[in-house]
């Protein structure tokens, strides 16, 4: 039987890495877009005559079950969703609608239209919140800091009810912060490096953030689809913690990157209190120990030359578009 992947999310970042993984593995890609999306083709522009793109909306339940029948997937990766953080707050009900009813909505679609429908569900370390145990696993109870992460925790929970309830093969992968050079500008990571290429190329002179100290486990997101993947081959349906179990802090994103062009970052990193969030989320480090035993899963990519790849790829983006780029405002991103 040909293996059909309908990827909602397919214009982020994540979906573009999955969308070029499954088309290697000889799969049929279709992705959900929405009609209002402002969602940019930019990361999947190399990928449009290889996949084939439908419209449809998590806020609207009769879409999804029209998607779902006219495409017939064997695997669906629902991996839209309200994801930046700091706007959550801004947005709550929108984020809830999106995040949290989204996976309801979606749910429902499968068990309506095909129950054998494998689903995975994007779940985040932003769920653990004010963390009870460092490392987290899968086991580690929730504690959500953040609207975002309030609606991924139940997005995650109503995964496992329609698992248990009706027996579909519905997993979801608790990913830890993975990042590359499709993340949005908005991003810790990509603001840094991002910043870094402007300094570097003289566009600007300095970078405001908020809290160096917050501690995150960072990845690469071309590793971190395979994982997603590898959670619907599985023979019992399971969730998993996709991690590096190595964690570090914003301040070493700010090291790295500026050492990569040669310059100290003390010297033009500024402290600015707008950007701290109103509860944050200090320390997040996943244990990936059932993902590496039970899926085989490793990352490739290091935290340092995940930066530098970054760097590098915003520095070329600036000296090839410099009058592009070179006004575009800082996104006013939380750290």
């Amino acid at each position: 039987m040909d293996q059909i992947a309908f990827i909602t999310g397919i214009t982020g970042q994540d979906g573009s890495y999955l969308a070029e993984f499954l088309l290697d593995k000889g799969y049929r890609v279709v992705g959900m877009t929405r009609r209002s999306s402002t969602d940019s083709m930019e990361r999947i522009e190399h990928l449009q005559t290889r996949i084939e793109l439908l419209q449809g909306d998590l806020l609207d339940q009769a879409s999804l079950v029209a998607a779902i029948q006219a495409v017939k997937p064997t695997e669906i990766y629902n991996l839209a969703a309200m994801s930046f953080v700091p706007t959550s707050w801004n947005q709550p009900v929108l984020t809830a609608e999106f995040t949290g009813l989204g996976v309801t909505r979606m749910l429902e679609a499968v068990r309506q239209v095909d129950p054998a429908i494998k689903f995975y569900q994007a779940s985040s370390s932003e769920m653990f919140g004010k963390v009870r145990e460092v490392p987290q696993n899968e086991l580690t109870p929730f504690h959500p800091r953040s609207p975002y992460g309030v609606a991924k925790a139940y997005g995650h929970f109503l995964t496992v009810n329609y698992r248990e309830s009706y027996g579909l093969f519905a997993v979801s992968g608790i990913l830890f912060n993975h990042e590359s050079p499709r993340r949005g500008l908005e991003f810790v990571t990509r603001k840094v490096t991002d910043g870094v290429a402007r300094i570097s190329l003289g566009l600007t002179n300095v970078l405001r953030m908020g809290n160096l100290d917050a501690r995150r486990d960072w990845g690469f997101a071309g590793d971190y689809v395979r994982a997603m993947w590898a959670m619907l081959q599985q023979p019992v349906a399971c969730d998993y913690v996709v991690a590096t179990g190595i964690d570090h802090s914003v301040r070493d994103v700010c090291q790295i990157a500026f050492e990569r062009v040669g310059l100290d970052y003390e010297k033009y990193v500024v402290l600015d209190e707008h950007l701290l969030r109103p509860a944050e989320v200090d320390h997040l480090l996943g244990d990936p120990t059932k993902a590496r035993q039970e899926l085989g899963w490793q990352p490739t990519v290091s935290f340092e030359d995940l930066i530098c790849m970054m760097v590098d790829a915003d520095m070329e983006r600036l000296r090839n578009h410099p009058v592009r780029h070179a006004d575009v405002a800082f996104a006013s991103a939380h750290s």
